[in-house]
């Protein structure tokens, strides 16, 4: 990511989210407070890029679909931008409201972007501190965007100005008010792929070395098969390469005995893992539209113990 510019990944995770939201039946996840932090140019341009390349993402639906521009997009969207935003966000927030019923009294949201989840559970303000940290450009860009849709900051939420890709600091999330001795839960959706093998080892040791046993942590990752898997309509190839466009390239990938391994090592157990078949029976099955789980791509509740 580029100083002073916010992700542009995460802008298109909310793009996904907002259309999601707005035009897709049934729900996966309806995060309907994301198209309020995409203005309506930016939509826009997201859309006409999208539609513009779509000899990018395949030449036969390109033909196929010509002079249809809703249809593309909604192609484009469902195939390429939208699934995996989704289920990992509904699975990752399925299982927090569960840790929620079970104590935890902390969330903390690695690499935030643009999630709304507090603005979306205003009933859990007195009960569940959220830190929301990323890159100080993209928080900056965030509350801009809660300035102009008149959305107020919660009590409960705390932003964390930090590229933890480099350097992870928890006397900063300390010096906020976080405490190692409450029940924890961490998300890291949409991170790993882009960090090297060292330092989510790294980011790992920091985020659990003092917190409290119970505490637990629910991630995505792509399997070994990442970097020469094409995919359904070449998707997982084109992610690749659009992330490595964006100056954002992918940069791991991990075989699950692998892992296992890595977590073990900081006295984490894999209390869950989703395959890409079971994100599919659980979060697109009967369907009648162009959303399938990505291949190659897992989901991961680890729980120190």
């Amino acid at each position: 990511m580029k100083e002073h510019e916010s992700s542009l990944t995460s802008l298109i995770s909310a793009f996904g989210k907002a259309y999601h939201s707005c035009f897709d039946s049934p729900k996966i996840f309806n995060d309907y407070v994301a198209k309020d932090l995409i203005t309506q140019g930016e939509f826009n341009d997201i859309k006409k890029n999208m539609v513009y390349g779509v000899q990018f993402f395949n030449t036969d639906i390109a033909q196929k679909l010509k002079g249809n521009t809703e249809e593309i997009l909604k192609w484009i969207t469902q195939v390429q931008l939208s699934p995996t935003p989704l289920a990992r966000a509904a699975y990752s927030e399925k299982v927090l409201l569960n840790e929620v019923d079970l104590g935890v009294e902390q969330y903390v949201i690695l690499g935030a972007g643009l999630d709304t989840f507090c603005y979306r559970y205003p009933e859990l303000e007195i009960v569940l501190e959220i830190f929301e940290i990323d890159h100080p450009s993209t928080q900056e860009f965030k509350k801009k965007r809660l300035k102009e849709a008149n959305i107020n900051i919660p009590s409960n939420l705390q932003f964390i100005a930090m590229d933890f890709t480099r350097m992870f600091s928890d006397q900063n999330l300390i010096k906020q008010g976080f405490d190692v001795n409450k029940k924890t839960f961490f998300s890291l959706l949409g991170v790993s792929y882009y960090l090297t093998r060292e330092e989510i080892s790294n980011l790992m040791a920091h985020l659990f070395n003092e917190v409290s046993p119970g505490s637990s942590i629910v991630f995505d990752y792509g399997d070994e098969t990442l970097f020469t898997e094409k995919g359904h309509f070449n998707r997982v190839e084109n992610m690749v390469k659009m992330a490595a466009a964006s100056g954002e390239p992918m940069k791991s990938c991990f075989s699950y005995q692998e892992l296992e391994k890595i977590l073990e090592t900081f006295g984490l157990l894999i209390y869950e893992h989703l395959t890409p078949s079971n994100i599919n029976e659980l979060y697109f099955s009967n369907r009648n539209d162009y959303l399938t789980a990505f291949e190659t791509i897992h989901y991961v509740h680890a729980v120190k113990q």
